[in-house]
Protein backbone atom coordinates (compact mmCIF):
# COMPACT_ATOMS: atom_id res chain seq x y z
CA UNK A 1 0.00 0.00 0.00
CA UNK A 2 1.29 3.43 -0.89
CA UNK A 3 2.10 5.81 1.95
CA UNK A 4 -0.28 8.36 0.48
CA UNK A 5 -3.13 5.84 0.56
CA UNK A 6 -2.32 4.83 4.13
CA UNK A 7 -2.32 8.49 5.15
CA UNK A 8 -5.71 8.89 3.55
CA UNK A 9 -7.11 5.92 5.47
CA UNK A 10 -5.67 7.21 8.74
CA UNK A 11 -7.19 10.65 8.12
CA UNK A 12 -10.53 9.03 7.34
CA UNK A 13 -10.34 6.93 10.51
CA UNK A 14 -9.82 10.07 12.62
CA UNK A 15 -12.69 11.80 10.84
CA UNK A 16 -15.03 8.86 11.44
CA UNK A 17 -14.42 9.14 15.18
CA UNK A 18 -15.37 12.83 15.03
CA UNK A 19 -18.42 12.27 12.82
CA UNK A 20 -19.82 9.61 15.13
CA UNK A 21 -19.01 11.48 18.30
CA UNK A 22 -21.49 9.91 20.71
CA UNK A 23 -21.03 6.36 19.45
CA UNK A 24 -17.25 6.77 19.57
CA UNK A 25 -17.57 8.17 23.08
CA UNK A 26 -19.69 5.16 24.08
CA UNK A 27 -17.12 2.72 22.65
CA UNK A 28 -14.14 4.44 24.28
CA UNK A 29 -16.03 4.64 27.60
CA UNK A 30 -16.88 0.94 27.39
CA UNK A 31 -13.26 0.04 26.65
CA UNK A 32 -12.01 2.30 29.46
CA UNK A 33 -14.42 1.02 32.13
CA UNK A 34 -13.91 -2.64 31.28
CA UNK A 35 -10.13 -2.35 31.05
CA UNK A 36 -10.11 -0.43 34.34
CA UNK A 37 -11.85 -3.35 36.10
CA UNK A 38 -9.51 -5.83 34.41
CA UNK A 39 -6.44 -3.71 35.22
CA UNK A 40 -7.50 -3.29 38.85
CA UNK A 41 -7.80 -7.02 39.26
CA UNK A 42 -4.47 -7.57 37.47
CA UNK A 43 -2.73 -5.21 39.92
CA UNK A 44 -4.29 -7.02 42.88
CA UNK A 45 -3.42 -10.46 41.48
CA UNK A 46 0.19 -9.46 40.71
CA UNK A 47 0.65 -8.13 44.26
CA UNK A 48 -0.88 -11.25 45.83
CA UNK A 49 1.42 -13.40 43.70
CA UNK A 50 4.41 -11.23 44.66
CA UNK A 51 3.57 -11.55 48.37
CA UNK A 52 3.27 -15.33 48.01
CA UNK A 53 6.70 -15.44 46.31
CA UNK A 54 8.27 -13.38 49.10
CA UNK A 55 6.83 -15.67 51.79
CA UNK A 56 7.92 -18.81 49.94
CA UNK A 57 11.47 -17.47 49.50
CA UNK A 58 11.76 -17.12 53.28
CA UNK A 59 11.30 -20.86 53.70
CA UNK A 60 14.49 -22.61 54.83
CA UNK A 61 15.62 -25.91 56.33
CA UNK A 62 17.62 -25.83 59.56
CA UNK A 63 20.01 -28.82 59.91
CA UNK A 64 21.56 -29.14 63.40
CA UNK A 65 24.98 -30.77 63.80
CA UNK A 66 25.95 -33.23 66.50
CA UNK A 67 27.73 -31.61 69.45
CA UNK A 68 31.00 -33.53 68.87
CA UNK A 69 31.35 -32.50 65.20
CA UNK A 70 34.84 -31.15 64.43
CA UNK A 71 35.59 -28.10 62.26
CA UNK A 72 36.92 -30.36 59.51
CA UNK A 73 33.71 -32.43 59.55
CA UNK A 74 31.62 -29.23 59.47
CA UNK A 75 33.44 -28.21 56.29
CA UNK A 76 32.84 -31.64 54.72
CA UNK A 77 29.11 -31.54 55.50
CA UNK A 78 28.80 -28.01 54.12
CA UNK A 79 30.53 -29.07 50.93
CA UNK A 80 28.12 -32.00 50.52
CA UNK A 81 25.09 -29.73 51.02
CA UNK A 82 26.39 -27.13 48.54
CA UNK A 83 26.74 -29.86 45.90
CA UNK A 84 23.02 -30.67 46.04
CA UNK A 85 21.35 -29.45 42.84
CA UNK A 86 18.20 -28.38 44.70
CA UNK A 87 20.01 -26.09 47.17
CA UNK A 88 20.36 -22.37 46.48
CA UNK A 89 22.48 -21.33 49.47
CA UNK A 90 23.96 -22.69 52.71
CA UNK A 91 24.74 -20.56 55.74
CA UNK A 92 26.64 -21.95 58.75
CA UNK A 93 25.32 -20.67 62.08
CA UNK A 94 27.38 -21.28 65.20
CA UNK A 95 25.63 -22.00 68.47
CA UNK A 96 26.86 -18.60 69.75
CA UNK A 97 25.13 -16.85 66.84
CA UNK A 98 22.05 -18.98 67.45
CA UNK A 99 21.96 -17.92 71.11
CA UNK A 100 22.32 -14.24 70.16
CA UNK A 101 19.46 -14.52 67.65
CA UNK A 102 17.38 -16.30 70.28
CA UNK A 103 18.10 -13.53 72.81
CA UNK A 104 17.13 -10.81 70.34
CA UNK A 105 13.84 -12.59 69.63
CA UNK A 106 12.99 -12.39 73.34
CA UNK A 107 13.34 -8.59 73.30
CA UNK A 108 13.32 -7.07 76.81
CA UNK A 109 13.34 -10.54 78.37
CA UNK A 110 16.58 -11.49 76.60
CA UNK A 111 18.57 -10.99 79.82
CA UNK A 112 16.90 -14.18 81.15
CA UNK A 113 19.31 -16.10 78.90
CA UNK A 114 22.37 -14.65 80.63
CA UNK A 115 24.71 -17.38 81.83
CA UNK A 116 24.12 -19.70 78.88
CA UNK A 117 27.25 -18.55 77.05
CA UNK A 118 30.30 -20.76 76.36
CA UNK A 119 30.12 -24.34 77.62
CA UNK A 120 26.67 -23.74 79.13
CA UNK A 121 25.16 -22.96 75.72
CA UNK A 122 22.62 -25.76 75.11
CA UNK A 123 22.20 -24.96 71.40
CA UNK A 124 23.89 -26.75 68.49
CA UNK A 125 25.75 -25.47 65.46
CA UNK A 126 23.50 -25.56 62.41
CA UNK A 127 23.21 -25.01 58.67
CA UNK A 128 20.46 -22.77 57.30
CA UNK A 129 19.68 -24.19 53.87
CA UNK A 130 17.59 -22.32 51.29
CA UNK A 131 16.06 -24.39 48.46
CA UNK A 132 16.07 -23.19 44.85
CA UNK A 133 12.44 -24.25 44.61
CA UNK A 134 10.46 -23.87 47.87
CA UNK A 135 8.29 -26.81 46.76
CA UNK A 136 11.35 -29.07 47.21
CA UNK A 137 11.80 -28.24 50.89
CA UNK A 138 10.64 -31.66 52.09
CA UNK A 139 12.95 -33.46 49.65
CA UNK A 140 15.96 -31.44 50.84
CA UNK A 141 15.07 -32.11 54.48
CA UNK A 142 14.99 -35.87 53.82
CA UNK A 143 18.40 -35.70 52.08
CA UNK A 144 19.96 -33.69 54.93
CA UNK A 145 18.68 -36.19 57.48
CA UNK A 146 20.75 -38.91 55.80
CA UNK A 147 24.02 -36.93 55.90
CA UNK A 148 26.65 -37.82 58.55
CA UNK A 149 27.03 -35.64 61.68
CA UNK A 150 23.47 -34.28 61.36
CA UNK A 151 21.60 -34.47 64.68
CA UNK A 152 18.17 -33.42 63.42
CA UNK A 153 16.46 -31.37 60.71
CA UNK A 154 13.74 -28.78 61.29
CA UNK A 155 11.67 -27.04 58.61
CA UNK A 156 8.14 -26.71 60.00
CA UNK A 157 6.61 -29.36 57.75
CA UNK A 158 2.94 -28.72 58.62
CA UNK A 159 3.26 -24.93 58.40
CA UNK A 160 5.04 -25.10 55.03
CA UNK A 161 2.48 -27.51 53.57
CA UNK A 162 -0.35 -25.20 54.65
CA UNK A 163 1.51 -22.21 53.22
CA UNK A 164 2.01 -23.89 49.85
CA UNK A 165 -1.65 -24.98 49.78
CA UNK A 166 -2.86 -21.42 50.44
CA UNK A 167 -0.53 -19.81 47.87
CA UNK A 168 -1.52 -22.43 45.28
CA UNK A 169 -5.23 -21.79 45.81
CA UNK A 170 -4.73 -18.00 45.67
CA UNK A 171 -2.77 -18.26 42.40
CA UNK A 172 -5.26 -20.63 40.77
CA UNK A 173 -8.27 -18.49 41.75
CA UNK A 174 -6.49 -15.37 40.51
CA UNK A 175 -5.63 -16.98 37.17
CA UNK A 176 -9.19 -18.22 36.58
CA UNK A 177 -10.72 -14.83 37.45
CA UNK A 178 -8.28 -12.95 35.20
CA UNK A 179 -9.02 -15.21 32.22
CA UNK A 180 -12.79 -15.01 32.83
CA UNK A 181 -12.63 -11.22 33.21
CA UNK A 182 -10.48 -10.84 30.09
CA UNK A 183 -12.98 -12.81 27.97
CA UNK A 184 -15.90 -10.85 29.43
CA UNK A 185 -14.09 -7.61 28.62
CA UNK A 186 -13.39 -8.75 25.06
CA UNK A 187 -17.01 -9.59 24.25
CA UNK A 188 -18.41 -6.54 26.03
CA UNK A 189 -16.09 -4.15 24.22
CA UNK A 190 -16.40 -5.90 20.87
CA UNK A 191 -20.19 -5.74 21.01
CA UNK A 192 -20.09 -2.03 21.80
CA UNK A 193 -17.82 -1.37 18.84
CA UNK A 194 -20.07 -3.49 16.65
CA UNK A 195 -22.99 -1.24 17.54
CA UNK A 196 -21.10 1.82 16.28
CA UNK A 197 -20.46 0.09 12.95
CA UNK A 198 -23.99 -1.28 12.63
CA UNK A 199 -25.21 2.30 12.96
CA UNK A 200 -23.13 3.10 9.84
CA UNK A 201 -24.38 0.18 7.80
CA UNK A 202 -25.79 2.42 5.08
CA UNK A 203 -22.44 4.17 4.68
CA UNK A 204 -20.70 0.85 4.03
CA UNK A 205 -23.43 -0.32 1.65
CA UNK A 206 -23.15 2.88 -0.42
CA UNK A 207 -19.35 2.59 -0.63
CA UNK A 208 -19.77 -1.01 -1.76
CA UNK A 209 -22.34 -0.07 -4.42
CA UNK A 210 -20.11 2.63 -5.95
CA UNK A 211 -17.35 0.08 -6.45
CA UNK A 212 -15.05 0.52 -3.46
CA UNK A 213 -12.92 -2.55 -2.76
CA UNK A 214 -13.20 -4.43 0.52
CA UNK A 215 -9.70 -3.33 1.56
CA UNK A 216 -10.50 0.31 0.78
CA UNK A 217 -13.61 0.12 3.00
CA UNK A 218 -11.95 -1.92 5.74
CA UNK A 219 -8.84 0.20 6.41
CA UNK A 220 -10.50 3.31 7.93
CA UNK A 221 -12.52 1.06 10.25
CA UNK A 222 -9.34 -0.81 11.14
CA UNK A 223 -7.62 2.44 12.14
CA UNK A 224 -10.75 3.72 13.89
CA UNK A 225 -11.01 0.55 16.00
CA UNK A 226 -7.30 0.71 16.80
CA UNK A 227 -7.56 4.32 17.94
CA UNK A 228 -10.64 3.70 20.08
CA UNK A 229 -8.98 0.69 21.73
CA UNK A 230 -5.74 2.57 22.46
CA UNK A 231 -7.48 5.71 23.76
CA UNK A 232 -9.80 3.53 25.84
CA UNK A 233 -6.74 1.84 27.37
CA UNK A 234 -4.81 5.03 28.11
CA UNK A 235 -7.53 6.33 30.47
CA UNK A 236 -7.59 3.33 32.88
CA UNK A 237 -3.78 3.06 32.72
CA UNK A 238 -3.42 6.67 33.88
CA UNK A 239 -6.00 6.23 36.66
CA UNK A 240 -4.59 2.89 37.87
CA UNK A 241 -0.94 3.96 37.93
CA UNK A 242 -1.70 7.30 39.61
CA UNK A 243 -3.84 5.53 42.22
CA UNK A 244 -1.18 2.84 42.76
CA UNK A 245 1.50 5.52 43.29
CA UNK A 246 -0.54 7.05 46.12
CA UNK A 247 -1.39 3.61 47.58
CA UNK A 248 2.35 2.77 47.84
CA UNK A 249 3.06 6.15 49.41
CA UNK A 250 0.16 5.77 51.86
CA UNK A 251 1.19 2.24 52.91
CA UNK A 252 4.93 2.90 53.21
CA UNK A 253 5.04 6.50 54.44
CA UNK A 254 1.76 7.31 56.16
CA UNK A 255 0.99 3.89 57.68
CA UNK A 256 4.68 2.85 57.93
CA UNK A 257 3.75 -0.75 56.99
CA UNK A 258 7.13 -1.83 55.60
CA UNK A 259 6.29 -5.51 56.17
CA UNK A 260 3.54 -5.26 53.52
CA UNK A 261 5.29 -6.35 50.31
CA UNK A 262 3.81 -4.31 47.44
CA UNK A 263 5.34 -4.44 43.98
CA UNK A 264 7.32 -1.29 43.12
CA UNK A 265 5.74 1.08 40.59
CA UNK A 266 8.55 0.22 38.16
CA UNK A 267 8.35 -2.37 36.50
CA UNK A 268 4.65 -2.86 37.38
CA UNK A 269 3.78 0.33 35.47
CA UNK A 270 5.37 -1.00 32.28
CA UNK A 271 3.73 -4.40 32.61
CA UNK A 272 0.24 -2.96 33.16
CA UNK A 273 0.72 -0.38 30.37
CA UNK A 274 1.82 -2.97 27.81
CA UNK A 275 -0.89 -5.47 28.81
CA UNK A 276 -3.83 -3.05 28.78
CA UNK A 277 -2.59 -1.20 25.69
CA UNK A 278 -2.19 -4.48 23.84
CA UNK A 279 -5.61 -5.78 24.92
CA UNK A 280 -7.28 -2.46 24.05
CA UNK A 281 -5.68 -2.28 20.59
CA UNK A 282 -6.45 -5.94 19.84
CA UNK A 283 -10.08 -5.72 20.93
CA UNK A 284 -10.62 -2.47 19.03
CA UNK A 285 -9.23 -3.89 15.79
CA UNK A 286 -10.89 -7.27 16.24
CA UNK A 287 -14.31 -5.77 17.00
CA UNK A 288 -14.12 -3.48 13.97
CA UNK A 289 -12.92 -6.15 11.58
CA UNK A 290 -15.54 -8.70 12.59
CA UNK A 291 -18.35 -6.16 12.28
CA UNK A 292 -17.21 -4.70 8.95
CA UNK A 293 -16.75 -8.14 7.41
CA UNK A 294 -20.43 -8.86 7.97
CA UNK A 295 -21.46 -5.91 5.75
CA UNK A 296 -18.80 -6.52 3.13
CA UNK A 297 -20.64 -9.72 2.13
CA UNK A 298 -23.48 -7.71 0.58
Amino acid sequence: MKFRTLTRHAREGFRNIGRNGWMSFASVSSVAITLFVLGLFLVLAMNVNHSADVVEKQVEVRAYLKADTTHEQVGQVQEEIEQLATVESVNFITKEQGLETFRESWGDKGNLLTGLEGEENPLLDAFAVKPKNPQETSTIAETLTELPHIENVVFGEETIEKLFSVTKVVRNIGMVLIIALAFTAMFLIANTIKLTIVARRREIEIMKLVGATNAFIRWPFFIEGLLMGVVGAIIPIAILLTGYYYVIKFVKVDLNLYFLQLLPLDPLAWQITLLLMGIGAFIGVWGSMVSVRRFLKI
